[in-house]
């Protein structure tokens, strides 16, 4: 026997061996792959119809909302001050409490002024007391008009330095020019002050302004009269508010449109500076129709759903409007109390035998 031959019968033993330990792990693999084979082609040839799940598309009422930032700004607010300078003689305001429009505030020493007063006063009467008796000779001849009006010009005169010197005197005065709350007061009795001195702030705080920016495309869709919902740190609650003014013009910077609404603070909550969260309700629709988002379909320009009626899947094409973070609104395409299926959109196809095993409105999800 030749070598070869010798190679060739070890060759053949060995390859064998390995089948003959090889064939127990090798042959369950080809059948099940030969039985899923086989059973798929029987499911496929004599199975029953493939379950799924679905929901009735049903009405409901939904808002456009538009969500952003802003901030809380006081009604009405000023930085006191006083018109004359001097030194303070009294002050009648008592930090962080309310005061009324017209309320004594801060009094600047004026006696000079009163002095002055005084003095036109009696130089007023005098001149009164003359103007009256010219006035009896000038009726019967006893004087001539030009004298006359020469007391009576000097009786105007003087009633219009006594205005001039009651004006100067209420420039001494710092009252409240609206209802609110005074601030923090940087002075104290005593100090010199000039129309620079920062007194203290006043605020109105109820209601409240909220200041905000929309992007410049929903320009069209605001209107006077839109409702806000916002929230601020400090607080779990939801405050409302209305929008009351628009800015006419878009910022060229930031291509947005400046907003403010009105906001009621009558438990004092509303701090002027605060950052808001804001949602501005563009629209209430009552009669929206949605749909849950995993019903529908995304195409290359279009979107569409599976219907099901009389137990056949239908294909249909929809337009859709505004989005939910779990729904969508459907605005052609389907009809109220259409059957539209939410689960297994990727294995049915128009004119499908299908089964439902759960059915919802969409109102209840």
């Amino acid at each position: 026997m030749s070598k070869l031959t010798k190679r060739i019968i070890m060759l053949s033993v060995f390859l064998l061996v390995a089948g003959a330990l090889a064939y127990p792990k090798v042959m369950p693999l080809f059948s099940s792959s030969s039985g899923s084979s086989t059973g798929s082609q029987q499911m496929n040839r004599g199975g029953g119809a493939t379950t799924v799940e679905a929901v009735i598309a049903d009405f409901e009422t939904i808002e456009d909302r538009i969500f952003t930032s802003g901030s809380v700004a006081a009604n009405e607010e000023v930085e006191l001050s006083a018109e004359a300078s001097g030194i303070i003689t009294d002050i009648y305001f008592e930090e962080g409490r309310e005061v009324s429009q017209g309320d004594l505030l801060l009094k600047i020493n004026d006696s000079q002024l009163q002095a002055q007063k005084a003095r036109t006063q009696f130089r007023l009467n005098l001149a009164e007391q003359r103007e009256v008796r010219q006035a009896r000779l000038l009726e019967r001849g006893g004087i001539s008009q030009d004298d006359y009006d020469a007391t009576l010009n000097e009786v105007n005169v003087l009633r219009a330095e006594k205005q001039l010197i009651d004006a100067q005197i209420e420039q001494t005065e710092v009252r409240a020019p609206f209802n609110g709350i005074v601030g923090l007061k940087f002075v104290s009795v005593g100090s010199y002050i000039s129309p620079n001195t920062r007194i203290a702030s006043l605020q109105d705080i109820d209601p409240v302004k909220i200041d905000f920016s929309i992007p410049e495309r929903f320009i069209s869709r605001v209107n006077i009269g839109d409702a806000i919902n916002f929230t601020v740190q400090g607080y779990d609650s939801t405050f409302t508010g209305s929008v009351y003014a628009i800015e006419p013009r878009i910022d060229p910077e930031t291509r947005t449109l400046r907003i403010r609404a009105l906001s009621g603070n009558p438990d004092r909550l509303l701090f002027p500076g605060a950052f808001a969260n804001i949602t501005l309700i563009l629209e209430e629709i009552n009669d929206a129709l949605m749909l849950p988002s995993i019903s529908v379909i995304p195409e290359l320009n279009s979107q569409k759903v599976f219907l099901v009626r009389d137990g056949k899947v239908e294909e249909s094409r929809i337009r859709t409007g505004i989005r939910t973070s779990e729904k969508i609104q459907v605005i052609e395409g389907v009809a109220h109390g259409d059957t539209v299926l939410t689960t297994g959109l990727l294995q049915v196809r128009p004119g499908m035998d299908v089964e439902i095993i759960d059915i919802k409105k969409t109102t209840d999800i």
